[in-house]
């Protein structure tokens, strides 16, 4: 990106525009994408020093995949996110997310806190309208969770996916993928497995969700034994929910990583 030039217009010489014209005639699209490659290999570490919370996979093909874990309200899994960014300097970002929440991507924290906090008629109506009742219904009583955690640690969900928006920005060529299956196919499928009873004990449970969260109870999801023990009450108490709500969406987001760590062929202008 070029600097801003200090001169006002009127101080600047008449021939200036022609002089700026013929330097950048001069770079071509070949020079400056060698410039921008080169910046990016030189900040690219060859042994990144990662966080506990990234595994590091290698594909059949030779690319290499970063599984960042983290947590929707944690301060320590957007420093995570911002530090593997910086460090590996990726070609490809994918974030569990789809077009139905890409909008938290450029929300400020104020206003996600707000909205949380705003569940009234008007969104349940229009949440039952694209979804159906029982899925809108769902959905509403997902915000209310999302908004009691919220409400409780002061902290809007999805931070680390706008600190993956933002860093990717920040590294050359590099594209952010959305690589979560639709909510809505989430939802409809969830509540499709779902008995009438099961439905309303779901329900009931949501509800009536009044447990404190403190921030320490959610750096602990990030443990695996803890995650598992979860992930194990859930599968005992609502199979099918588990089987459409987390084994379907790894299945999705495992597909999704394979595409978006295949290797592609480097435009013509680049010599390697």
């Amino acid at each position: 990106q070029a600097a801003a030039d200090p001169m006002s217009s009127s101080d600047a010489p008449e021939d200036g525009p022609k002089e700026t014209s013929s330097v950048s005639q001069n770079i071509t699209d070949a020079d400056a994408f060698k410039i921008l490659l080169e910046m990016k290999i030189k900040k690219r570490q060859k042994k990144p020093t990662l966080p506990s919370t990234v595994t590091e996979l290698d594909t059949e093909d030779g690319s290499k995949v970063y599984v960042v874990g983290t947590a929707h309200f944690s301060d320590s899994s957007k420093k995570d996110v911002v530090k593997t960014i910086q460090d590996v300097q990726p070609d490809v970002v994918v974030v569990e997310l789809c077009q139905y929440r890409v909008s938290m991507l450029k929300m400020d924290e104020k206003t996600l806190l707000k909205e949380a906090k705003e569940i009234n008629l008007e969104k349940l109506q229009q949440a039952i309208k694209q979804n159906g009742v029982m899925s809108g219904l769902m959905q509403m009583l997902l915000l209310k969770v999302s908004a009691h955690i919220t409400e409780q640690l002061g902290m809007a969900p999805g931070g680390e996916f706008r600190e993956a928006f933002k860093e990717a920005s920040k590294v050359p060529f590099c594209k952010f993928h959305l690589g979560d299956r639709p909510i809505p196919v989430t939802f409809k499928r969830a509540i499709a497995a779902l008995s009438f009873w099961q439905k309303v004990k779901l329900a009931w449970g949501l509800c009536f969700l009044s447990d404190p969260i403190s921030k320490d109870d959610v750096e602990k999801c990030k443990q695996k034994d803890l995650l598992e023990q979860m992930m194990a009450e859930m599968i005992g108490e609502f199979p099918d929910l588990h089987r459409t709500i987390v084994s379907e969406r790894d299945i999705y987001l495992t597909y999704m990583l394979k595409q978006a760590a295949k290797q592609i062929e480097l435009p013509r202008a680049s010599e390697s």
